[in-house]
């Protein structure tokens, strides 16, 4: 009976946000206490001493007996931060689900912005620091009721502790007030780290109490996918593309096979003569109710589906097949570049694969080029991602260093993987026209190749003033869509045609003296 009455009253005064242990509460202890000595009033020093001190004790107790243990709680704590596991977040969640509609709650998902990267920049020593640092920080913001765990790499979750169904909590404070916790600098082994942190959150409504995790996981990765370092809450237009993002998971395989899933073709030219140099390989996806997509709208989905190598193995073959056309037409273009990810990089038989791949098709792998990101080539201490660069180059690939300028890749890499090519950035080719900034960037980029004796091309062109600029300041190649939108393999044929008797020069007419 007394077991049940103690229970009783300490979920009550929990209900009424009037447990014990909140700071408010306990902040009255010295305030009696002076007034006490002030009045020298009994009854005041019997409220100090005995009822506040009786409350947390039967607050503390009741806690203990009302606690539903947190399935596999035993090892549900994160060894390296202390915090519990996702386990725990489901549990918060499930008992606020329990309340029949008195209570609710919000649910935060708290990401370390390139978190996958932290080792390959500090070493696994000082990525474990921060991530131990980070929730530190983490639970000294939140509050007592809170529940922090450790979700996964790099991510946290936080149930907000539940309040009555009318007085909902406001999140997106907490969360700024989180995010400027845990952006601020790191100082760690010696150095300063600054990380950015993204976070997404979710609150009942658009979801049940139980899902809440869910759609805070979606509204994080949806915050990452827009900026960095950013706030964003999950929403039914959030909720749509979840959804169309589960069936696209679902349609790769069948999409892959059955060639939905397939290559359109972006010319490169030669800003001198106008001569086509290539063509760049891109997935398309010919979905058959949401129509034509990029691949800005399904690579998620071709990885979350574990089918990337499927994906360059298709990609390889439409490329190599479309060479192999355009030669029997007599069409004579240069090569063909592909792509594959970092982690088909570190793939050790890739390159012998590739080779493989070519060889069947009777093409010199000289009309292959690779594009390798130039993050990935600043990543000089991963042996698997290096060796496949360097065989890529015994083989006799071409290789570009794609979207130069926004990595750190050093001019020792440059020479160290025999780059053929280096391919310029959109971002600093848009405007290049009319911001004298912009070209004197490009020239100094143009200068540093022809110094490393490297051909360039600048990638997304979209104008004939910035095509001229880049002409007259000695860049050898354009791509983009001032030069030509990617297109079906079957419509590349007319375009070359086009292209060829746009670029022919004018026949010489002689003078007429009779």
């Amino acid at each position: 009976m007394l077991r049940t009455q103690i229970a009783r009253l300490s979920t009550t005064l929990r209900r009424y946000n009037l447990s014990p242990h909140r700071i408010e509460i306990l902040a009255l202890f010295p305030i009696l206490a002076i007034a006490t000595a002030a009045l020298s009033n009994r009854s005041v020093a019997e409220l100090t001493g005995i009822v506040l001190p009786a409350l947390l004790i039967v607050d503390a107790i009741g806690r203990a007996m009302t606690r539903r243990p947190v399935p596999g709680e035993i090892t549900s704590v994160d060894a390296m931060t202390g915090l519990p596991t996702r386990p725990a977040l489901d549990h918060a969640l499930a008992e606020v689900a329990a309340s029949d509609g008195r209570l609710t709650t919000a649910c935060l998902f708290i990401r370390i912005d390139g978190h996958e990267h932290l080792a390959q920049r500090w070493g696994a020593d000082a990525r474990d620091e921060i991530l131990r640092r980070t929730a530190e920080r983490l639970q000294t913001v939140i509050r007592t009721e809170d529940v922090a765990a450790r979700v996964e790499d790099g991510t946290f979750g936080l149930v907000l502790r539940p309040k009555p169904a009318g007085r909902p909590d406001q999140p997106e404070a907490l969360a700024q007030r989180v995010a400027n916790a845990l952006g601020e600098p790191l100082h760690i082994a010696g150095s300063t780290a600054l990380v950015t942190i993204s976070i997404g959150i979710a609150v009942p409504g658009e979801l049940g109490i139980n899902d809440l995790a869910r759609g805070a996981e979606a509204a994080v990765a949806e915050a990452q996918k827009t900026r960095k370092g950013s706030i964003r809450s999950f929403s039914r237009d959030l909720q749509e593309r979840l959804s169309r993002d589960i069936e696209l998971v679902r349609a790769v395989d069948n999409g892959l096979t059955t060639g939905e899933i397939r290559a359109w073709y972006q010319p490169q030219v030669c800003t001198d003569s106008g001569q086509i140099t290539g063509f760049e390989a891109l997935a398309r996806w010919h979905h058959p109710t949401l129509g034509t997509l990029s691949p800005g709208q399904f690579l998620d989905a071709i990885a979350n589906a574990g089918c990337m190598p499927r994906l360059s193995e298709v990609m390889l073959q439409n490329a190599l097949s479309a060479l192999a056309s355009w030669d029997r037409k007599g069409l004579k273009i240069p090569t063909v570049s592909v792509n594959f990810s970092p982690e088909e990089l570190r793939d050790p038989r890739l390159a012998d694969r590739v080779k493989w791949e070519v060889d069947r098709f009777d093409i010199r792998p000289a009309r292959v080029t690779i594009e390798i990101l130039e993050s990935v080539a600043a990543l000089g201490h991963d042996d698997a991602i290096l060796g496949n660069i360097d065989q890529f180059a015994n083989h006799g690939f071409n290789l570009d260093l794609d979207d130069f300028g926004t990595g750190q890749a050093s001019i020792q890499n440059i020479r160290r993987f025999r780059v053929q090519r280096i391919k310029i950035d959109r971002s600093f080719v848009t405007a290049i026209d009319t911001d004298p900034e912009q070209q004197s960037i490009v020239a100094a980029i143009l200068s540093l190749a022809q110094h490393l004796g490297v051909e360039t091309l600048a990638e997304g062109v979209e104008t004939p003033g910035e095509h001229s600029i880049l002409a007259q300041l000695g860049c050898g190649n354009v791509q983009g869509f001032g030069v030509a939108r990617p297109m079906p393999f079957e419509d590349t044929f007319a375009w070359i045609d086009g292209h060829r008797a746009r670029s022919a020069p004018t026949p010489l007419i002689g003078r007429n003296t009779g």
